[in-house]
């Protein structure tokens, strides 16, 4: 039954994640079949990640309001629920209206199978349990563009909201027989209005930026601007009322516990690291190499095979030897990785560059599974629902700040590149008379050296933003230190399970 029980919060946990990337791959297919352009289409992506961002944060006020258990089961048959209306959408205002609803639900499912799971798994066998739980987290982002495409373009759109209600079907009649005995203790809270409505403020101004920003051309926008200031001050508001409020709405003591706040802060760092990764890499095969979104998905998705694999070994790691050692060989390890990146060339193979994917996929797990483990050490058991909806907040959004930046600085990077490429080409008139004696028109031999002048503009950005990405995980790596040593990972201390 113990078994049973991890499998349905992470599976919970790896559809709530699913959802964010799988409709980004169909919204071309989404777009089509309502009849908008695929810019009108992006909301479909917008309001629910802004939907999402909002309730995560406030996981830990509902489970004390209402239970954890209650709280997650409710978010797991709404899920299921606003899944399938998604999917019967006939118009983009219908979809985007139960795409909000979708996201609320969502929200709260992601911290509260990972709460769940400190309560309900003995210490001994903790370390096991968060292994498969990450799993989840290292998984669902690689194989949610792979299978996204896969179903748009062979089920139809509406299967990439309708595969979740199996899940959500049998998450909820089974998740009650197993966690109704692990609900938490409830309280009348009074409801922190004030603290709500600047946390709506800034989440949605910030979230609303990364998603125009790219569009807009960032800093050269007046609504990017505008959004941006309103996120900051918003958030600054948004902090001193909470550490000041009486019965605030988001927990921000939690952050007392230097081995939370430690691991929250490394985690959400290569977290936005992770998924600039993740962007570069297709962006760069689509655009230098001429693969197709599928196969670009394809290779992606290697990041996620070795991840399932060595999430066990993390946790028998973890329960030997000290686990923030652990965490910060799979720190370097990754960058290890991403160095080996910075030597990827334009006639690179696909399984040359498979066996990469597959290694960054081995290290994910190293980093993420005592970190995750670390997290909770000393937390009381009522104040681990807010701290994990805490850590979920600062994850998601490092990751959508991680993606937004690495877009946005790569085509800078390529511009930049071309310029000096450009510079470079000293004898760019003799080439382009030697492709004329090879017989091309005068026009084919400018286009072809314009495009030879491109591709290696865009493969110098590249591994440029790879070095980058090097420096940033070694810097990284060091922090895992500043948390406090900790005993032998046999469970997350204090809320451990029975």
């Amino acid at each position: 039954m113990l078994v049973l029980a991890v499998f349905v919060l992470a599976m919970a946990n790896f559809m709530a994640m699913l959802d964010i990337s799988i409709a980004n791959v169909a919204l071309p297919h989404i777009a089509g079949a309502l009849a908008v352009s695929p810019n009108e289409g992006t909301s479909v992506i917008t309001f629910f990640a802004v939907a999402e961002a909002i309730t995560i944060p406030l996981t830990g006020w509902l489970a004390q309001r209402f239970g954890s258990v209650r709280v997650f089961l409710v978010s797991m048959a709404a899920f299921g629920v606003t899944s399938f209306m998604c999917g019967l959408a006939m118009s983009l205002p219908m979809l985007v209206f139960f795409r909000i609803l979708q996201g609320l639900a969502a929200g709260p499912m992601m911290p509260l199978s990972q709460a769940l799971l400190a309560q309900v798994v003995p210490k001994k066998h903790y370390p096991a349990a968060v292994a498969m739980w990450a799993s989840t987290v290292i998984v669902a982002p690689v194989l949610g563009p792979f299978l996204g495409g896969f179903i748009a373009d062979n089920l139809g759109w509406e299967w990439a909201f309708y595969i979740n209600i199996p899940v959500a079907i049998f998450a909820v009649l089974i998740g009650w027989r197993l966690f109704a005995s692990h609900e938490t203790p409830t309280m009348k809270r009074p409801i922190d209005y004030v603290g709500f409505g600047l946390m709506v403020l800034w989440i949605g101004a910030l979230q609303t930026a990364l998603d125009i920003g790219a569009q807009k051309d960032w800093f050269d926008s007046l609504e990017v601007n505008a959004l941006l200031a309103i996120a900051a001050v918003g958030f600054v508001a948004f902090l001193i009322w909470e550490l000041t409020a009486e019965h605030p709405i988001v927990d921000l003591k939690v952050f007392r516990h230097r081995s939370f706040a430690v691991s929250t802060l490394v985690i959400s760092a290569v977290s936005g690291i992770f998924f600039a990764s993740l962007v570069l890499i297709p962006l760069w095969l689509q655009t230098n190499l001429g693969y197709t979104a599928e196969w670009a998905g394809n290779l992606t998705a290697f990041n996620g095979m070795l991840g399932i694999a060595m999430a066990p070994v993390a946790s028998r790691l973890i329960s030997k030897f000290d686990a923030r050692a652990v965490a910060f060989a799979g720190i370097v390890g990754l960058a290890f990785v991403m160095f080996m990146r910075t030597q990827f060339y334009s006639q690179m193979s696909f399984s040359s560059m498979a066996h990469v994917q597959l290694m960054h996929g081995a290290f994910m797990p190293l980093f993420f599974v005592p970190l995750m483990a670390m997290a909770f050490v000393g937390l009381a058991p009522k104040e681990l629902a807010g701290a994990a909806g805490l850590l979920t907040f600062a994850r998601t959004i490092a990751g959508a700040i991680g993606a937004s930046v690495a877009t946005t600085a790569w085509g800078n990077a390529t511009s930049a590149m071309r310029t000096d490429v450009v510079g470079g080409l000293a004898n760019g008139a003799d080439a382009i008379a030697q492709m004329e004696a090879q017989g091309l028109s005068p026009d084919q031999a400018l286009a072809n050296l314009e495009a030879l002048t491109q591709g290696q503009s865009v493969m110098l950005a590249t591994n440029q933003m790879f070095a980058v990405v090097v420096g940033l995980l070694l810097g990284v790596s060091l922090l895992v230190w500043l948390t406090p040593k900790p005993a032998r990972m046999g469970g997350p201390g204090a809320p451990g399970g029975h």
